[in-house]
């Protein structure tokens, strides 16, 4: 994770997100970083502060989306230098849920996209499959509960730097739009870049008894007549 070569995919990975003109708490964008400090500095920095443990994150800073029906969707947005974190967590991270998962699983997986779980669907109800049954989970990244979530990622990673720093940034806190910091008890934020891989894991491997797609707050699954059993 502190390795130089994790870190550099990292960050090339927050630069060239649209993401890195918006900046966090702190107000740097990833170009403010290149000018000022330079990449090199600052993720050797970085890295330093990884090595000896002294990297804390910085609260998320808070942002309200419109959502249809009048409703808001809180985003969670971070400081550079912890999305590059981030990054560099979640190269370490995914590879080891990702065996986690059936095919069947499509959300915020590599190389995998909504439109591939709707064409498995199409696929299903042109070869006997009738009925198509879709949920959601009801505000999914926000119930999310730390302890379960934390007990999950111990099963799979033994070391303490890992786990550390997956607990610091869901327990990071969030400064909302009046400036007032909030402790995050439950939930993860939307926008982080740990939060899809946070909420997959808080769901378990997403494996299903019957033919089905998943993506991480939505669930949809077939039948046919001769079967009435329905995806886990």
């Amino acid at each position: 994770m502190a390795d130089p070569a994790f870190l550099l995919v990292a960050w090339d990975r927050v630069r060239s997100n649209r993401g890195a003109r918006t900046p966090g708490v702190d107000r740097r964008t990833a170009s403010a970083i290149e000018r000022q400090i330079g990449v090199e500095d600052f993720l050797d920095t970085l890295r330093s502060a990884l090595k000896d443990r002294s990297f804390r994150p910085l609260p998320l800073r808070e942002r309200m989306i419109p959502k249809p029906g009048g409703k808001q969707r809180r985003l969670g947005i971070a400081t550079i230098t912890d999305r590059v974190v981030q990054a560099s967590l979640k190269l370490v991270l995914e590879p080891i849920f990702e065996t986690d998962f059936f095919p069947c699983s499509y959300g915020f997986r590599p190389n995998r996209r909504a439109h591939d779980a709707v064409a498995e669907v199409r696929h299903f109800t042109s070869h006997s499959y009738e009925w198509i049954v879709e949920g959601d989970i009801k505000a999914c990244f926000d119930e999310i509960d730390h302890t379960a979530l934390m007990e999950r990622v111990r099963r799979r990673i033994a070391d303490k730097r890992v786990l550390t720093l997956v607990k610091a940034f869901l327990k990071s806190g969030i400064l909302d739009e009046d400036g007032r910091l909030q402790d995050n008890d439950t939930g993860t934020p939307q926008g982080s870049i740990l939060s899809p891989a946070q909420q997959r894991g808080s769901l378990g491997s997403g494996r299903v008894r019957r033919p089905g797609t998943r993506r991480p707050a939505d669930w949809a699954g077939g039948t046919s007549q001769a079967s009435t059993s329905w995806p886990a």
